[in-house]
């Protein structure tokens, strides 16, 4: 279905090596992808070249810019059809993950696309401030990642309250992400976080990206996260 050699050659460029295996892994992946995504809205992406590009190659450069220790437990937060970790853990089959999305349709095609992979991937059903205050999912993680289309103040009240002490949370970002960044400020300090840096590179077709890192400095108050909707009518900027 994909052009293995270009997806080799573009993931080499990003420092990252994918054998024979994980590129059959990613080819059962794209197959997935366009066969549930004719049934249910997963991706308007599903050119085998923009999927190669646009979904794997993006979700793999996060592994240029921020080492993620051996054995790391991370969670995707809002992972829609599995980007960026599940790609990740191709290229890392050491990470443990958690694929956390509210709709439970998607769920389903995580998971059967983790066995189809062979992950043993944690998919949970649940909505981000839901989550955020269990026991079992808060302050347990060693990196949170989110490719979600939401305001990076939102997107930290949602992603640092799983994030442990001395964490990471990598937001995915636009490249013209600073006054983004500006107004999280305020956010990202109240939830016991700390913008460490804004990470950018140039994707293969000519776009730009930018991957927000904010470490973990303190633990999050347990005031957050917020219910959605006190999150949408007061924001913390």
């Amino acid at each position: 279905m994909i052009e293995r050699d270009m997806l080799k050659e573009y993931a080499a460029g990003f420092g990252v090596t994918l054998d024979t295996a994980q590129l059959d892994a990613f080819d059962r992946y794209a197959a997935l992808l366009v066969e549930w995504n004719a049934k249910m809205n997963l991706t308007a992406i599903t050119e085998p070249q923009e999927i190669v590009i646009k979904h794997f190659v993006d979700s793999l450069s996060l592994l240029s810019l921020c080492p993620i220790p051996q054995g790391a437990r991370l969670v995707d937060v809002g992972t829609g059809a599995g980007f960026p970790s599940v790609p990740l853990k191709i290229a890392r089959p050491d990470l443990h993950l958690t694929l956390l999305d509210s709709l439970n349709k998607r769920i389903t095609f995580l998971q059967e696309l983790s066995q189809s992979l062979g992950q043993d991937n944690e998919c949970i059903h649940a909505r981000a401030e839901e989550a955020g205050r269990s026991p079992v999912y808060r302050e347990k993680y060693d990196m949170a990642v989110s490719r979600a289309v939401a305001r990076l103040y939102e997107l930290s009240e949602y992603c640092l309250p799983f994030v442990r002490v001395e964490g990471i949370f990598a937001a995915y970002k636009g490249n013209d992400c600073d006054k983004e960044c500006a107004e999280a400020g305020r956010a990202v300090h109240l939830l016991g976080g700390e913008l460490k840096a804004v990470k950018r590179l140039g994707l293969p077709d000519g776009s730009g990206r930018a991957i927000v890192l904010i470490k973990k400095r303190s633990q999050t108050s347990t005031k957050y996260p917020r219910p959605h909707a006190k999150i949408a009518k007061n924001p913390l900027v």
